[in-house]
């Protein structure tokens, strides 16, 4: 398997310098300051990360204000007591994004962050205390618990909070395998992905970078 450092140094080609390199890289949260996060924030990317996925990321962004207001600023006890007329309401609104299997995904979601704040005190501490070295657990976590979070909505969720986690994508996994640390990965496999955060986690110990650096810098060697 190729070593972190030969990695950085192709990784350091390919972008033209290290400083360029450094200049990608994820900025990665605390975790007292992910706990300091409001839960509406949380509920507010998640959401954003759900109707994110297989659309136009820039419309999405575009419309933001509108699922702000169409959604009570995303408070979680708000939106999870929102009616079913309410959400059918929503699904003809025009500032919003009108998927109404997404629409209902917010409510459920909404449970499920209130769910966390009577067991851990706010979902952002259920978040800030969830070890970075199994996070394919707390993936698999938001797939199971959480609506429309499995694939990379639940991991870009948490890497967009500042969340220490790798994300799978197309560069990252093209270069496992052509660094020779797996054969194939599927993402639907609880195998795989145990193996990937093994993977991972040594890469972070030789290296001393969390795991968001790492996976940037793996995607950067493609």
């Amino acid at each position: 398997m190729t070593s972190f450092q030969t990695l950085y140094d192709l990784a350091v080609k390919n972008k033209g310098s290290a400083a360029r390199l450094e200049e990608v890289l994820p900025s990665i949260a605390t975790s007292v300051e992910l706990s300091k996060i409001s839960d509406d924030r949380y509920l507010s990317m998640m959401t954003r990360c759900v109707f994110r996925a297989g659309f136009v990321w820039r419309v999405i962004d575009h419309k933001w204000p509108g699922f702000e207001n169409a959604f009570a600023k995303f408070n979680p006890l708000a939106v999870a007591h929102f009616s079913d007329e309410r959400l059918e309401e929503l699904a003809q609104d025009t500032t919003i994004v009108r998927n109404f299997t997404k629409i209902v995904a917010v409510r459920n979601n909404a449970v499920y962050v209130l769910d966390q704040q009577r067991r851990h005190g706010s979902f952002a501490r259920f978040i800030a205390d969830w070890p970075s070295e199994d996070i394919v657990g707390l993936w698999l976590e938001l797939k199971k618990q959480g609506c429309r979070l499995g694939g990379n909505s639940g991991p870009m969720m948490l890497r967009s909070m500042g969340k220490d986690t790798f994300l799978m994508t197309k560069d990252v996994c093209d270069a496992l395998v052509n660094h020779g640390f797996i054969e194939k990965f599927s993402v639907n496999s609880q195998r795989d992905l145990r193996r990937v955060q093994d993977i991972f986690n040594n890469l972070r110990e030789q290296s001393g970078r969390p795991l968001g650096e790492v996976s940037r810098i793996l995607a950067c060697t493609v």
